[in-house]
């Protein structure tokens, strides 16, 4: 992998565990494509890395229905309310993914899939 996008996706993948938002699955995949780097597993850990994060990436949508929901308000409490309405101004304006910051570190390390798995 180039050294500019291995920067990027490194720097990307530390945002990501970081994120308060970020899932158990989430963090291990990139826990796991950390320690395989510059390792005979770090084309297999890239691939299975890149297919947990296309699972785990939520859409906009789903991110208003979940704000919306029952289980919405005991994710988010009185919060609620104002996610599902940033979740429908950020659609309004384009947005096709949740805005959290798990959300925003995977759809930048996704931004360079094609380039990761080269």
């Amino acid at each position: 992998m180039d050294k500019q996008i291995l920067d990027f996706v490194t720097e990307k993948t530390n945002a990501l565990i970081a994120a308060p938002s970020c899932c158990k699955e989430a963090k291990e995949a990139a826990q796991n494509w950390l320690a395989a780097v510059g390792t005979d597993k770090e084309k297999e850990e890239t691939e299975k890395y890149l297919a947990e994060l296309e699972e785990d990436l939520v859409s906009i949508d789903a991110l208003i229905g979940l704000a919306e929901s029952e289980m919405g308000q005991k994710i988010f409490g009185d919060n609620a309310k104002n996610v599902a309405e940033e979740g429908r101004k950020a659609k309004a304006a384009g947005a096709k993914n949740c805005f959290c910051d798990a959300c925003k570190a995977v759809e930048a390390i996704l931004s360079k899939k094609e380039e990761m798995l080269a």
